[in-house]
């Protein structure tokens, strides 16, 4: 684990979206395209709306979310709305976006069309993560009986997962094929958090940390990009 500390959040975001844009170019001179996964919540808005004026080929970048709550993308707490809203904007308009949320009577019943849709998503060039002060990532919490699954080796790209301490039913892309990903991101602001990555780096069980199973990688090394506030 590399811990990259910030003053603050706006030089965190002025780092950090340099960074990815020329990960992702770097791709696109490569292998004609990028994939580039994020997660939502409240800290990474700032970072988003960054991105989205920052000049790169857009219209070769694909972005999906390592997680999202089973939700419709014009629900207030869908995930896939934040980021249509905030990244998906201006000159990263031009992106294509892959949605994790398929109509279905439930998560477990989507999960076999959003596989498909899914299937052919080349090996991630950037992701990035967020962490729970409960120490899950992604949608892969301590609380769900699914997270055995979600932490295999031999996970399917994605599953449902039935968190007992979190509002929604989630779809979750597995650890094997988060970690599967070039570049390797963990995105935290505040002091709690950083207690929190701290008690996770001094331990190894990551059933009850699960963010431990992105702490422990070599190959790549899990960034951290940190700031205070």
């Amino acid at each position: 684990m590399q811990l990259q500390q910030f003053s603050d959040s706006q030089a965190l975001n002025a780092a950090f979206a340099l960074e990815i844009s020329a990960k992702l170019q770097q791709a696109i001179n490569e292998r004609g395209a990028a994939v580039f996964v994020v997660s939502g919540g409240r800290t990474p808005l700032p970072l988003f709306q960054t991105l989205a004026n920052t000049d790169l080929d857009w219209s070769k970048v694909t972005i999906t979310l390592a997680d999202d709550r089973y939700l419709p993308d014009d629900a207030p707490d869908s995930n896939e709305r934040l980021v249509k809203s905030a990244l998906l904007q201006h000159k990263a308009a031009a992106a294509t976006f892959v949605s994790l949320y398929a109509p279905a009577d439930s998560a477990e019943a989507a999960v076999p069309a959003l596989l498909a849709r899914v299937r052919d998503l080349p090996r991630f060039d950037v992701v990035i993560l967020g962490m729970g002060e409960d120490g899950h990532t992604a949608s892969l919490f301590p609380c769900s009986k699914e997270l055995a699954a979600g932490l295999a080796d031999d996970a399917a790209d994605l599953l449902a997962t039935n968190p007992t301490t979190a509002p929604y039913q989630r779809i979750s892309f597995s650890k094997q094929r988060l970690a599967q990903g070039r570049a390797i991101y963990l995105h935290l602001v505040g002091s709690k958090k950083l207690q929190v990555l701290q008690l996770a780096a001094a331990g190894t069980d990551v059933a009850a940390m699960p963010i431990r199973a992105f702490i422990q990688l070599t190959d790549p090394e899990l960034s951290v990009m940190y700031a205070d506030q």
